[in-house]
């Protein structure tokens, strides 16, 4: 029995001398974004491992439609880190010396895109080991706003808000009162770790200083607000002097309209003005002109009339003379009695 029992002990042995082994266990690893993640991997040789040592990294992306993508691989005694474009330079073996048994890579400047499953794969022949580890980047709380939803006046009801701009959930809640007495009414105390108290009927003693804290796995961040609970303000004199204000600026408005419109029919009204009068035409003939000349070619005409012409004579219609000037002149000069001479039946007649 005891020959078996040895027998089995050193088989046992040579096993495990024989083989490569990775001391790392399988792991997760939380990290915030920007920071550095320590992804170990360390190793142990056997005396019959003496083949050339090989170690790759691969990542597993979240997205499970990504492939595996080879991040750091050391081969040959060299060392290549740019397989995958998302982590070159960002990306490299903590160790100077792999051959002393350490596997172990930083991961710089972290993303969001970083998170994965990350394999670390030792190889020398004919020892071959391999370990996971899950990384997990969260987004700590930043940015946080804290502010008074509503009128802070006594007997009204608001709330008190607390909203970071980023975080990874679960996000942790946390109210306390920083000034005045550091005791929070009993109502709010359900709602301390939430992000939102509702106050309800207000009064002064909730006035005061408030720090709100937020928190994940990975980081924490702080707003504080002022709360000022004051009387009522007089609304009916508040909404009459902003009608008094409106109707003044109606008025106002109409008054400018006013002024352009009446400026408006000035401007029409002197260019219709300037238009009417026209300084190219002639001025008109003298009246007395006019008469003495209409007159002068009537003698023309009885001088030169005969006896046979006298009975169309008979008949000119003297409103031949320009109308003008006999309106405004209304005395025509006297002519003396034409004497017309004519024979008829061999008398003659004056």
């Amino acid at each position: 029995m005891a020959l078996l029992l040895r027998f089995v002990l050193l088989c046992g042995v040579a096993d495990f001398t024989r083989s490569l082994s990775i001391t790392t266990p399988d792991q997760m690893i939380e990290k915030a974004k920007g920071e550095t993640a320590y992804l170990p991997c360390k190793f142990t040789l056997s005396p019959e491992d003496q083949g050339p040592l090989d170690i790759e990294w691969l990542l597993s992306p979240a997205d499970n439609q990504k492939v595996d993508q080879v991040i750091i691989l050391y081969s040959g005694d060299k060392i290549y880190d740019d397989y995958y474009q998302d982590l070159k330079g960002r990306v490299h073996f903590t160790s100077s010396d792999l051959k002393s048994g350490d596997a172990s890579i930083n991961v710089t400047n972290l993303r969001l895109s970083d998170i994965g499953t990350y394999q670390c794969k030792v190889k020398k022949a004919p020892g071959v080991g391999n370990k996971k580890i899950q990384l997990t980047v969260l987004v700590k709380p930043s940015g946080i706003r804290c502010y008074v939803d509503g009128s802070e006046e006594i007997g009204n009801d608001f709330k008190l808000k607390c909203e970071p701009k980023e975080g990874s959930l679960p996000l942790n809640y946390e109210w306390q009162k920083l000034s005045n007495s550091q005791k929070l009414p009993t109502s709010w105390l359900p709602e301390m770790n939430s992000p939102v108290i509702s106050v309800k009927n207000a009064s002064t003693e909730y006035s005061g200083t408030y720090s709100c804290t937020v928190t994940n796995r990975v980081g924490s961040d702080q707003c504080q607000l002022r709360l000022n609970v004051v009387p009522p303000s007089n609304r009916a004199g508040t909404i009459a002097g902003a009608i008094v204000g409106i109707l003044l600026a109606l008025v106002l408005i109409g008054l400018i309209v006013f002024c352009c419109r009446k400026k408006r029919r000035e401007e029409k009204y002197e260019k219709e003005v300037h238009h009417d009068i026209r300084e190219d035409v002639p001025p008109p003939k003298s009246r007395t002109s006019t008469a003495r000349s209409y007159i002068g070619s009537n003698h023309s005409s009885l001088g030169s009339m005969s006896p046979s012409n006298m009975e169309g004579y008979s008949k000119t219609q003297y409103n031949q003379v320009p109308s003008e000037d006999f309106e405004r002149t209304p005395q025509s000069p006297t002519l003396p009695p034409a004497k017309f001479k004519y024979k008829t039946d061999g008398i003659t007649v004056v």
